[in-house]
């Protein structure tokens, strides 16, 4: 017996005992191939997307202000790290673009083309943030590198620092927001902007070393920490291009495996989960398995079985919009004895 549910909606089709009627409506539902089409789940998905979209805007407006303002002290001091630093704010900000570009083909429904939606075009928005966070790493090198060959005092010292404590204090607080929501969401290019952010901030601070190197008299120090700060870029470069190609190859945290193993297991008339397969697909979760089921049970019991352990995970999986379980007896599946 195969049985084959495509989830997509949280209700009760009530299998049981019942009058004849009755009876053959879970007959007629059990046997006719069907896709639910869940307000519930495709609500949550819209919310998510929604969510992603604010925590984006909100800090853009937040990273372009402090840029500009930034932006204003390179020019009255000539600091280096400092330019830096403001490209690095310039860059971030921009990558609400892509993102948001993102989230809104994520919200298009699936086609006979594209069978699985846009989702994940959210892994193509993480590809240009990391492309944007190397060139602005490759450019603040450049500068410091240049400025070691060519030395020139920076001015405007107490500006200087006060740009820098503002660069790191909105770069940790727009990091901290674009990271919590990113995880909740289940976005890991909104979770990468957020450490490119958490980046910024750090290299912010370093800029506070720049100047009060300069102010000692050492004209060196405005580009070293303007080679440091690009080292710490490409550092945290390579941990999000790990979460983002990781993504891309379809990496899903072992936790969440287990957790969807052990709740399939625990259905009733469920004797063994013989495969689990989980995927992101932009902010949410599809999963496929196959469940090992009494070979005595009709069509109609394994019907209902496949749909309770589709209900169970469900919700042990809050980011699930999808899963397909297949239910059939273990026996059937074992090489003939000769």
């Amino acid at each position: 017996m195969t049985d084959r549910h495509h989830h997509a909606e949280h209700h009760g089709h009530g299998h049981g005992g019942g009058p004849p009627a009755r009876f053959w409506e879970q007959v007629k539902h059990a046997v006719t191939p069907h896709s639910h089409e869940s307000a519930d789940i495709v609500d949550s998905t819209l919310e998510a997307s929604a969510r992603g979209m604010r925590a984006l805007w909100i800090s853009f407006a937040g990273l372009m202000v402090t840029a500009l303002a930034q932006a204003i002290v390179v020019v009255l001091s000539g600091s280096v790290a400092l330019l830096g630093d403001t490209l690095h704010n310039f860059a971030d900000s921009l990558t609400a673009v892509p993102l948001a570009i993102a989230f809104l083909l994520g919200r298009r429904a699936a086609t006979r083309r594209f069978t699985y939606g846009l989702g994940r075009s959210e892994d193509l928005a993480g590809l240009a943030i990391l492309l944007v966070m190397f060139a602005s790493a490759v450019l603040a090198a450049w500068t410091a590198i240049d400025r070691l060959l060519h030395p020139r005092d920076m001015s405007a010292l107490g500006w200087v620092a006060a740009a820098a404590v503002a660069g790191f204090l909105g770069n940790e607080a727009v990091a901290r927001y674009r990271i919590r929501i990113g995880r909740e969401i289940g976005s890991a290019a909104l979770v990468a902007d957020g450490l490119h952010a958490r980046t910024d901030g750090f290299t912010s601070l370093a800029v506070l070393l720049a100047a009060g190197g300069s102010w000692a008299g050492w004209r060196w120090a405005d580009p070293v920490v303007g080679l440091l700060i690009t080292l710490a870029i490409l550092s945290v470069l390579w941990g999000a291009a790990k979460e983002v190609f990781s993504r891309m190859l379809d990496a899903v945290d072992p936790a969440l495996v287990d957790a969807a193993e052990q709740t399939l297991a625990a259905t009733p008339g469920v004797r063994g989960v013989d495969t689990i397969r989980l995927r992101w697909v932009g902010h949410t979760l599809v999963a496929e398995s196959e469940l090992d089921v009494d070979p005595a049970l009709t069509l109609l019991q394994a019907h209902t079985i496949a749909h309770d352990a589709e209900r169970r995970l469900a919700h042990a999986l809050p980011r699930l919009n999808q899963a397909l379980i297949h239910t059939h007896s273990a026996e059937h599946h074992q090489p003939a004895t000769p």
